[in-house]
């Protein structure tokens, strides 16, 4: 199975690359941003099924099996996610589209998934800290397509910033929070695994921090142009029951 993990990587990263290639072919007039987003969308989908199907339901649930050996499942999920990962590390570094906090976090990843293969262990865990980054991914990659097609200030818009906020705070933060415990008091994983694993919810923490910015002030813009409406109201309210007398 160690001679087949490289090939099974080198496949993901070759599938990646043609599905980016296939998408910058059928749109041709949007950006290659708009490409990359379709190929991230996609990879979030699947890799959110995928490991929660993997965590949930084929086992052995991280919580409580942390350093299990891993499973061939769970092989195949991680080489498709190193994979991915691979190909949106080269396209951020190539177009320099992202910051340095992203590429660490890509970074991290890279070298938790390769590790976990390497050893043959500790994919329970690993497999759900994909689940727990990927589940908020759709959401994102929403917001960000709404905005390109000049649908984000709607209804639309606001409904999946609330499920981000709301998936990122309860999933990443909160069950993240009790996975990072579980890991740590349990003896089976190795220490680097448990320094992974604590780097990768700072992470977390960081993004939450920017994200509680950013939902701080939409919500004072929601609230002024709710209180500029209001006194508009009112004003044609007294204006019009001046008029009457």
């Amino acid at each position: 199975m160690m001679a087949s993990m490289p090939l099974r990587v080198t496949c993901s990263l070759i599938s990646w690359l043609s599905l980016y290639t296939w998408f910058c072919h059928q749109y041709k007039h949007r950006s290659y941003e708009w490409s990359c987003r379709l190929v991230t969308l996609t990879h979030g989908v699947l890799a959110t099924c995928l490991s929660a199907y993997i965590g949930f339901i084929d086992g052995p649930w991280p919580l409580t099996h942390p350093g299990s050996p891993n499973t061939p499942l769970q092989v195949h999920g991680l080489c498709l996610s190193l994979g991915y990962f691979l190909f949106d590390l080269g396209w951020c570094v190539y177009f320099q589209a992202e910051g340095a906090l992203m590429l660490a976090h890509h970074m991290v990843s890279i070298v938790g998934i390769t590790v976990s293969l390497a050893l043959g262990e500790s994919a329970a865990e690993v497999n759900a800290v994909i689940f727990g980054s990927e589940i908020t991914n759709p959401l994102l990659q929403a917001r960000w397509f709404l905005r390109e097609m000049g649908l984000y200030h709607s209804f639309t818009g606001d409904v999946v910033d609330f499920f981000f906020v709301a998936l990122f705070t309860g999933v990443r933060i909160g069950v993240g929070a009790w996975l990072m415990y579980c890991e740590l008091v349990s003896p089976k994983p190795r220490w680097f695994i448990k320094v992974g694993g604590v780097i990768m919810y700072a992470v977390s923490w960081v993004f939450m921090v920017s994200i509680c910015r950013f939902a701080r002030r939409k919500s004072m813009k929601k609230y002024q142009a709710w209180r500029s409406r209001r006194n508009e109201e009112l004003y044609s309210e007294r204006n019009g029951h001046l008029k009457s007398h």
